[in-house]
């Protein structure tokens, strides 16, 4: 029968909750690691795809990054590439440790700003097995290029206040992940908001804010740039 394990595992200064989903059988399985894009938690629709890639044989781990969710970290909400890269650094290290997973048969799932990080995890790894990367983010100038430019501006406004206050030890500064068109929110196509909230489960404490100091952090980061890097599918 399968099985869902509610796990943990050590990534830089803390840790990543995760949901280890686990096929009949004693393995060695082979295994799906994912994550999620911008903000969001594993709970917001991910079981449902982990839930069908079991049915087919596979183990899925499902985690949160670091400063999300159920996952250690302080301050909270903070959203950092380079440490979310490292978690998924950290994923691959753990799947690697546990004998009823396949170590020569992970893949990588990332969607959104998680599909990004996929293509660059995959190509500093060089050892998974396959990359699925789902609406990715590629390119962070050509993101703020097509973005609402009153949300831009007010965005960039506070990035930098919140990155001044940082070195200063303040609390972050928020703005919001999901906004209506000319707010102060990283997405805010017409329809992002309440698409967005939607993947929320009833009862999951989520919150629709990050440490603005993203805003000045996005438009420099290409992980699109790295497939070519990858040499698996």
């Amino acid at each position: 029968m399968a099985t869902t394990l509610e796990v943990r595992f050590d990534s830089g200064d803390a840790w990543c909750s995760a949901s280890l989903y686990r096929p009949d059988g004693s393995g060695p399985h082979p295994v799906i690691v994912m994550g999620h894009g911008l903000g969001g938690l594993r709970q917001m629709r991910l079981p449902a795809f982990a839930e069908r890639f079991v049915d087919a044989g596979y183990a899925c781990l499902v985690f949160d990054y670091r400063h999300f969710g159920s996952s250690g970290g302080e301050p909270r909400q903070l959203l950092d590439i380079k440490r979310q890269l490292q978690d998924w650094q950290s994923a691959l290290r753990y799947v690697r440790g546990r004998a009823e997973l396949n170590s020569a048969k992970i893949v990588l799932w990332g969607s959104s700003f998680g599909g990004g990080h996929v293509l660059v995890a995959a190509a500093d790894d060089g050892k998974v097995a396959a990359v699925v990367s789902q609406c990715p983010f590629t390119d962070g100038l050509s993101s703020a290029m097509a973005a609402n430019p009153i949300s831009s501006a007010k965005v960039t406004a506070l990035a930098a206040l919140d990155k001044l206050g940082a070195s200063f030890g303040r609390a972050p500064i928020m703005v919001a992940l999901a906004g209506q068109p000319g707010a102060a929110a990283l997405m805010t196509a017409p329809d992002c908001e309440p698409g967005y909230l939607r993947l929320v489960p009833p009862g999951l404490a989520f919150q629709n804010q990050v440490a603005a100091r993203f805003g000045l952090d996005i438009v420099r980061y290409f992980p699109g740039r790295r497939t070519s890097d990858i040499t698996c599918p």
